[in-house]
């Protein structure tokens, strides 16, 4: 049966898009709300919190190049359904895992491959297809910038429900939320994907790997990648059970991890803007260097809850 040219419409893509980085990314930024509660109650080392969050980021990672190339091949809807289902299983498993090997294999794997098949990969994709060139950088900082929303939103409301329901409910009641998900992908269904536009190939993996590693841009950027993850990861994983160690109360780091995800929404939004007008290669070397400032400062000024503030903001 032929295909038709119909696309689907920009408005369309970036609410059903922006709610679905905004849940999924949103869950992932509070994990480091655990790392204590989890430890002390199984009678862990952090190591063992962090060896699980650093295989999810690794799995999470390499997971993604599949994940999108599943996307292109099958449409997003299925792939983001496909990691809703793991979403909902690792934060099960998270809860009720006994050892830490299990503890590993469901929040560093399964929801290392739900983020894979629910966040940036698989939006990107479908704004990349549907988008037009002139409004895609513009359209991409939008969807970055409801990820950073849903770390604003999220994280304070995790740190809530652990507060009332206990560290186990809470997983379970995100797993919950993480369902979520599988209506609005619906709404991301790409019936003619494959078609009427005449511009899709036939490549694989391997030959697009190669073709993008061919790039220089494409190495620097993925470096770029890794320096930026590092960081973010490192500060959400880490600095709630730094704060607490230091006397803080465990709400500066809900506010903390919040300002750092809302302040983003307006970094990233006015980042997609200026991606229209100037060369990206400059911005990125601007948030990097200035990113690297900051850090240096916070670590080199008293600690108190209004210092961290303001490194959540300017990190943000």
């Amino acid at each position: 049966m032929p295909h038709t040219a119909r696309q689907l419409s920009t408005q369309q893509i970036l609410i059903c898009g922006a709610a679905i980085v905004t849940v999924s990314m949103g869950i992932r930024h509070g994990f480091g709300l655990w790392l204590q509660p989890i430890t002390q109650d199984q009678n862990w080392g952090r190591e063992t919190f962090a060896l699980a969050l650093a295989l999810q980021n690794l799995v999470w990672g390499f997971a993604g190049i599949f994940a999108g190339m599943l996307a292109d091949r099958f449409g997003a809807f299925r792939v983001i359904v496909t990691g809703a289902v793991f979403y909902a299983l690792g934060l099960v498993g998270m809860a009720y895992a006994t050892s830490p090997v299990m503890f590993a294999l469901t929040t560093g794997v399964l929801i290392g491959l739900a983020q894979a098949g629910t966040t940036y990969a698989i939006v990107y994709g479908v704004i990349g297809r549907n988008v037009h060139a002139s409004k895609r950088s513009w359209a991409m900082g939008i969807a970055a910038a409801a990820g950073s929303f849903g770390q604003f939103l999220m994280v304070p409301t995790e740190g809530f429900l652990i507060d009332r329901l206990g560290w186990q409910e809470a997983l379970v009641a995100l797993a919950g939320a993480s369902l979520l998900l599988i209506p609005l992908a619906w709404w991301l269904r790409e019936p003619d994907f494959r078609g009427g536009a005449g511009h899709f190939r036939e490549q694989s993996i391997v030959q697009a790997l190669r073709e993008a590693f061919h790039y220089r841009s494409f190495q620097l950027l993925m470096a770029g990648y890794f320096v930026c993850g590092f960081q973010v990861v490192f500060i959400g994983v880490h600095m709630p059970s730094y704060l607490k160690d230091h006397g803080l109360s465990p709400q500066v780091a809900s506010y903390s991890l919040a300002l750092i995800g809302l302040f983003n929404v307006f970094g990233t939004y006015a980042s997609g803007v200026l991606g229209q007008r100037m060369q990206k290669k400059y911005i990125l070397a601007f948030i990097y260097f200035t990113r690297a400032i900051v850090i240096s400062i916070f670590l080199l000024v008293p600690l108190t809850p209004m210092s961290v503030y303001v490194f959540s903001l300017l990190s943000g």
